[in-house]
């Protein structure tokens, strides 16, 4: 059950404040869509002491992420310095070790939520992008993820937000998403929006 008595800053004026538990996703195009929701929830998540991991990929690089956010977060550099925030390539994340498994990735996440809260901070916000999924069987087996991801955060201090490119997902891959997801962040005409399933619309309310 999602943790409603303390509400977090997104970041994202758009979304607000939302609860410990919300797991939410954004579908982009270009760098700078992706940036646009990338750097104000971290630096939302770093001026409210919580314990920061970007996962990136070949479409948005580690040194990408890390040349942008030191340009448009105040203070970012110390706060890297400090061990605030750490910045991960996916290989060394969701392909480490060679292959994606669901339950080490899982239990990756528990572990930085963890020793985050052992460490004096207020919680962990995370962001990853699956953008190396590159076939049927990596994509059901992220999409397992997703679910999963849902059975566990409710208990946890944990932000959760997972980035797609619109460039990689068709019709059936969007559903795929949405289903697994409180709501989602998406530009029409040139606006971001908040898209919410109808099963997730309450929810989304409640986190508001």
């Amino acid at each position: 059950m999602k943790n409603k008595l303390k509400k977090r800053k997104s970041g994202i004026a758009l979304v607000g404040d939302i609860a410990w538990g919300t797991h939410f996703c954004q579908f982009y195009t270009t760098k700078r869509d992706l940036l646009d929701v990338l750097v104000p929830y971290f630096r939302a998540g770093l001026e409210s002491n919580e314990f920061c991991v970007l996962v990136t990929s070949d479409f948005l690089t580690r040194d990408e992420a890390l040349l942008t956010m030191r340009a448009e977060i105040p203070g970012f550099a110390d706060y890297l310095a400090r061990g605030r925030i750490e910045v991960f390539p996916y290989t060394d994340w969701y392909l480490k070790g060679g292959s994606f498994d669901l339950k080490r990735t899982l239990a990756m996440w528990k572990e930085k939520h963890d020793r985050a809260l052992a460490g004096g901070f207020e919680g962990l916000r995370v962001s990853g992008a699956p953008y190396w999924l590159d076939n049927k069987k990596d994509w059901d087996d992220f999409t397992a993820y997703e679910a999963a991801i849902n059975d566990v955060i409710g208990g946890m201090k944990l932000l959760v937000l997972c980035t797609y490119s619109l460039l990689k997902c068709g019709v059936p891959e969007i559903l795929d998403v949405m289903k697994n997801h409180e709501f989602a962040l998406a530009l029409s005409r040139g606006e971001w929006r908040v898209v919410s399933p109808p099963a997730c619309q309450g929810a989304h309310a409640g986190a508001r």
